[in-house]
């Protein structure tokens, strides 16, 4: 019988997650049914969100159950349809999981431009990149002069909504982690500044730093990373300033910091009449067609750019997520399954 290779979810983890929560499997290939495919997975997507998935608490998303294949997105080759609105050959984007194969409802598979590259589908032109779409333009609402800023400048989600802000007129200041990704994030992505949080030992140093290159305060920012960097960044916003939230990575394994310091930087919420707006990205799929008829053209023209980083082979997708969530990666986060 012919096989086909997973990870599954071995354990879950108390506090960070290691390699022992993961496990390479052999199963055998499945046979589409009515109505499905069979795909060949060719690029897998990493993402920050998969970590929440790997617990058993309550959220947006059921958690992965032990045994089980890790969930995420990716990009595959159709080898077997019974399915008429798919043929063996279609490029598709869907749920395939931490898989070199999967089978699933056509419905549930959406096909691929062939003109664009397909790993756009996961990063600039997928969910990462629609995100930072949707998180500035529905809920920063951007106005031209104002000042965002955005953690974790280079990945994905931030170089998508730093890009955005530049080309609306506004002042886009980018944190990242270590002075190359500031580099990348000014010199490849436009920011007008990046602050290497790196290089500051706490909340108060970084805020300092900040300060000076926002006088004015920040308008807009766009949070996706929660611990120092909010910390940091709310006593300095702006009257009626905006803070879309879709992210808070810092926090994911637990709050190995201090865990008393933010309800009192809460007050500024109260002071600061500020709107702070939790989104998930899943609500406004409604959206997405609007988002590719304006940003796909753009990266197509190389007005937005992107950046990859890949690793190859299915058995590197756990070291490669672990070091994802500790900021091992300069822009989106691959594994090259074949």
């Amino acid at each position: 019988m012919e096989t086909m290779r997973r990870i599954v979810l071995a354990s879950r983890p108390e506090a960070a997650p290691g390699p022992e929560n993961f496990r390479l499997e052999t199963a055998p290939l499945p046979s589409p049914g009515e109505g499905e495919v069979l795909v060949r997975v060719r690029w897998l997507s990493l993402d920050p969100y998969m970590r929440g998935r790997m617990s058993a608490g309550p959220s947006y998303a059921a958690p992965v159950e032990i045994g089980q294949t890790m969930g995420g997105q990716g990009v595959g080759e159709v080898i077997a349809s019974r399915a008429p609105e798919l043929s063996e050959g279609d490029l598709v984007l869907g749920g395939v999981g931490w898989a070199d194969h999967a089978c699933l409802p056509a419905g549930e598979l959406r096909r691929l431009d062939p003109a664009l590259p397909p790993t756009t589908a996961l990063g600039v032109l997928g969910m990462p990149g629609f995100t930072g779409w949707v998180g500035l333009t529905e809920h920063g609402r951007p106005r031209p002069g104002e000042t965002l800023v955005v953690a974790a400048a280079t990945g994905p989600v931030g170089s998508m909504v730093g890009q955005l802000a530049r080309a609306q007129g506004l002042r886009a200041i980018g944190i990242a982690g270590g002075a190359e990704k500031c580099r990348i994030a000014t010199e490849t992505f436009g920011f007008d500044a990046c602050l290497d949080h790196r290089a500051h030992e706490d909340a108060r140093s970084l805020r300092k730093a900040l300060a000076a290159e926002a006088p004015d305060g920040v308008d807009i920012y766009f949070e996706n990373v929660g611990g120092k960097v909010l910390e940091a960044v709310l006593p300095l916003m702006a009257d009626f300033g905006r803070i879309p939230l879709c992210g808070a990575i810092a926090w994911y394994s637990g709050d190995a910091g201090h865990p008393d310091r933010l309800p009192a930087l809460w007050r500024a919420i109260l002071v600061k009449r500020l709107t702070v707006r939790g989104f998930i990205v899943t609500d406004h799929w409604d959206r997405l067609g609007d988002f590719l008829r304006e940003v796909a053209p753009k990266v197509a023209a190389g007005e937005i750019g992107y950046l990859e980083d890949v690793a190859d082979g299915l058995e590197t997708a756990p070291a490669a997520f672990l070091a994802m969530l500790e900021g091992g990666n300069t822009g989106k986060t691959l594994v090259r399954v074949s």
